[in-house]
């Protein structure tokens, strides 16, 4: 408990602070909770599956989720990824945090190591530990861009998988196809030596989410040993609503007991099976996406005003996020500051980087524009 999420607990000092002073007037910025709706096709298809009076669309079903769903998702992904899946190779979750965790349920023995990069999503660390392995941080460079050499000296014979998550929460980084053929070749080469598989493992719930024509490539393209994870939380903004799913790539090594394990986990860490509605709506959105261009608006703006005011900060190339260097050596007092001022933002311990602070910016222009005041006074002060 006290290790937990600095996310949730700004998000709960938003509440109280709105409680104080109206929320006309408190500007959070702290959870990545996307206040753009579902798309039209989204809620009509929604509406179209609760009006289905067929028998049977609300019982129990086999725990990787329908059949059909499935194969819809796995033709879907072949495309992207230029592997051929099928329905057997998907299972349905509850979002990409259940993913990851009947993932991680189903290959880890005790002491396993999982790898992850800083600044890295902070559950990863909980996900590891609910199953008996250990999460080891590796630092990437001053652009948050891989470090090939830090994951080499990482690297041993309790590595079990590296997860990576691209477009990436809380930096914005896309990796490039030239960064995953390279941490692809690393990964090859030390199972290779090692005798047996170190798996890759992509969670992705902001993969559709990215700007200026940057592509964000799937790593199933790159890497036999792959399991890809993605939500509908980000793309289509659902996340409330708890979809998403696995992907296990055809030529993985044990690929089928993986795939078995998957669908047991499923059951037995009591998500049983993903909600059964909402498989049949995003069976039918595949090819949907929220207004991307609302976000890159969002962000373009946020980006000359940060940078006006004198902030470093990577400009984000996806997601929705800016993850900018404290002004302060100790960005937990900065974070403070900021809150004075009525700003929520997340320190970046909580990411394991301190020294920096996560900014969302998935709210209303009025909210976004609202913090500037707040940022630049905080900024001139300290």
């Amino acid at each position: 408990m006290e290790k937990s999420s600095w996310i949730r607990k700004m998000f709960e000092e938003g509440i109280r602070l709105k409680q104080e002073f109206g929320e006309e007037n408190v500007f959070d910025l702290s959870l990545g909770n996307p206040v753009m709706e579902p798309p039209e096709e989204v809620r009509k298809a929604l509406v179209e599956s609760a009006r289905d009076e067929s028998p049977g669309l609300h019982r129990y079903m086999p725990n990787a989720g329908f059949a059909d769903v499935r194969a819809v998702i796995a033709e879907s992904l072949s495309a992207e990824c230029k592997v051929e899946l099928s329905a057997n190779d998907v299972v349905m979750v509850c979002g990409a945090a259940g993913g990851l965790n009947i993932t991680l349920k189903t290959l880890l023995d005790p002491g396993d190591e999982v790898i992850i990069f800083t600044p890295y999503f902070v559950e990863y660390l909980f996900y590891a530990d609910n199953h008996g392995g250990k999460a080891v941080p590796v630092p990437t460079g001053d652009d948050f861009r891989l470090d090939f050499t830090a994951l080499k000296n990482a690297l041993n014979e309790k590595t079990k998988a590296v997860i990576i998550n691209s477009p990436n929460n809380p930096t914005g980084v896309v990796y490039s196809r030239k960064e995953l053929q390279g941490l692809a070749d690393i990964l090859k080469a030390h199972s290779d030596q090692l005798g047996k598989a170190v798996y890759l493992i992509s969670d992705d719930p902001y993969k559709k989410i990215t700007f200026d024509g940057v592509e964000a490539p799937n790593i199933m393209e790159f890497y036999d040993n792959s399991i890809y994870i993605t939500s509908h939380s980000k793309d289509i903004a659902l996340p409330g609503e708890r979809i998403g799913f696995v992907a296990v790539h055809p030529q993985c090594e044990s690929a089928g007991p993986i795939m078995a394990g998957l669908i047991f986990c499923n059951r037995v860490l009591g998500f049983v099976n993903a909600p059964a509605l909402i498989q049949r709506v995003v069976k039918q959105v595949q090819s949907v996406t929220v207004d991307v261009e609302q976000y890159q608006r969002k962000r373009d703006y946020l980006y000359k005003e940060l940078t006006r005011i004198g902030y470093e900060v990577v400009k984000p190339q996806g997601a929705f996020y800016f993850f900018p260097k404290s002004p302060l050596e100790d960005e937990v007092e900065f974070v403070k500051k900021l809150a004075e001022k009525r700003v929520l933002v997340v320190p970046g311990r909580g990411f394991g980087l301190p020294g920096y602070f996560r900014i969302s910016f998935c709210f209303p222009d009025s909210v976004i524009e609202g913090s500037i005041a707040g940022f630049e006074q905080a900024y001139r002060a300290h």
